[in-house]
């Protein structure tokens, strides 16, 4: 099993681009576990963002809450998408549509009737929840009861699950941000790391460190983003442009 690096870097466009953190971990470590080691090392050398563009893995509802409130850090990024069937379609009444008033406890549907059942719980990836239940005295004879429910039960009723607390607004802010040309704008310039990663593959054996041992594998990789920060400064120093992103001759053709 190999190991797997993590790599942030500054990315203004006034600025050299400079590598600020480095992680080595084994290769079944989740991202979004090291989301808030990332953080905890940026804050120890006073380095955190105001804003963290980061990857789908790298950011989930709870990341979202945790690093606003432990580091005063905004994460942006593609969230991972409602896989309900209503939201897949594009044609049901996904969880979007059903406001949430947390003070009194209950949800509304778009047909305006207020749910009766509001339960704590844990889901199957241990994440905090809440499963909202709605009568069946309301949802039977509710026109819109195909666009919300497919079940076959004599008496069906709608169930959603959001997030607990403030992880649920914080994640449908999110989701509602990645449709705008802001965002679009915004994360653009995440794309220099995936600059960087491959600099460091096709120069610095990023990939394949010659050494073996989770130790010495993060020894080379910490020297190969040392030396990766020494070339960007030269560069910035000699005026030499950026290099624009690479695209394959595929691409370019179906471009052109």
């Amino acid at each position: 099993m190999g190991d797997t690096v993590q790599v942030t870097e500054t990315c203004a466009d006034e600025l050299p681009h400079r590598i600020t953190d480095v992680e080595t971990t084994p290769g079944p470590t989740a991202d979004g576990e090291m989301t808030p080691v990332i953080h905890a090392a940026l804050a120890q050398r006073e380095l955190l963002p105001a804003r963290h563009l980061v990857a789908t893995g790298f950011l989930d509802a709870a990341l979202l809450v945790r690093s606003r409130a432990g580091y005063q850090v905004e994460l942006v990024g593609p969230t991972r998408r409602d896989y309900h069937w209503q939201a897949r379609a594009g044609t049901g009444f996904a969880v979007a549509h059903f406001p949430v008033d947390w003070g009194q406890q209950h949800a509304t549907c778009p047909a305006g009737h207020t749910s009766m059942s509001w339960t704590p719980a844990v889901d199957k990836r241990t994440n905090q929840v809440i499963k909202i239940k709605f009568s069946r005295r309301d949802c039977r004879p509710c026109p819109y009861r195909g666009q919300g429910t497919r079940s076959q039960m004599k008496r069906p009723r709608r169930t959603i699950t959001v997030r607990a607390d403030a992880e649920f607004p914080a994640l449908q802010a999110a989701r509602q941000r990645e449709g705008t040309g802001a965002f679009a704008a915004a994360y653009a310039q995440r794309a220099g790391i995936e600059g960087a990663l491959s600099r460091g593959i096709r120069t610095g054996r990023l990939r394949r460190i010659r050494s073996i041992g989770l130790a010495k594998t993060r020894l080379g990789h910490l020297l190969t983003a040392g030396a990766l920060n020494f070339l960007r400064l030269g560069e910035w120093f000699a005026d030499m442009p950026r290099a624009k992103t690479r695209r394959s001759p595929f691409v370019t053709l179906m471009a052109a």
